[in-house]
């Protein structure tokens, strides 16, 4: 992927789902970014720093916390692709919410979902990139089970890692010195994540996880995919 000159990027908001979004865009390119946990903040430097030098358009979300305070309720904006996730979502965090309260956050998330999906959706079969942190001892351990494929080159290094939904991308990306593991076909019930609903619609989607602070390891990750993935 071509690099881009470092120069300060054109940035608007808007808001999808009731959440508000900055989008950064760097030139012309099939390359989509995304960042969605307010807290991941390792994660949101990396992709900032990385627009500056590589064409694309980033979406980050403008919220401080991981959940999204919605009135009365809270939800993970990661759990809001499907109906059927979102519910789950739901009734997990807010177990005293009555059905009309969840139905209202429902009505605001609907009414944007498919926009802000269009707005991920690279053209021309392009490449989405999604950038996590984990720091809740979540690691690549916890996807194996439920992956369709993995390649395991850094096991003493599990918490950085990368998932992915195309098999094409997984055969060059098992040639990297990472962790990844392949997830094309949706394992279990219905999570309402971004990558599941990737898999079911056939999107190239990539996550680049790494432990919160680890902010060397998660860019020489990103760098590495922009110097291989076409």
């Amino acid at each position: 992927m071509a690099l881009a000159s470092a120069t300060a990027l054109p940035a608007r908001t808007k808001k999808y789902c009731g959440i508000r979004f900055r989008t950064l865009n760097n030139g012309r390119s099939t390359r989509r970014y995304f960042w969605i946990h307010g807290d991941e903040t390792t994660a949101r430097d990396v992709l900032t720093a990385h627009m500056k030098d590589f064409k694309g358009r980033a979406l980050l979300v403008e919220n401080p916390t991981r959940v999204i305070q919605a009135g009365k309720l809270t939800f993970d904006p990661n759990r809001m692709f499907t109906q059927e996730g979102l519910e789950r979502n739901l009734v997990r965090l807010n177990p005293e919410a009555s059905e009309d309260d969840r139905r209202r956050i429902h009505k605001i998330v609907a009414k944007d979902r498919e926009k802000l999906l269009r707005a991920l959706t690279p053209p021309s079969n392009g490449l989405l990139t999604v950038l996590h942190n984990n720091s809740r001892g979540y690691s690549v351990k916890d996807e194996i089970e439920i992956s369709n494929d993995s390649s395991i080159p850094a096991p003493d290094q599990p918490n950085e890692f990368m998932l992915c939904t195309d098999p094409k991308d997984f055969s060059i990306l098992r040639q990297s010195p990472f962790n990844v593991v392949l997830q094309n076909q949706a394992k279990g019930p219905d999570d309402g994540s971004l990558s599941r609903l990737s898999a079911t619609r056939n999107i190239r989607y990539l996550n680049i996880e790494a432990a919160k602070g680890r902010e060397a390891e998660q860019r020489a990750m990103l760098r590495w995919v922009e110097g291989h993935l076409p």
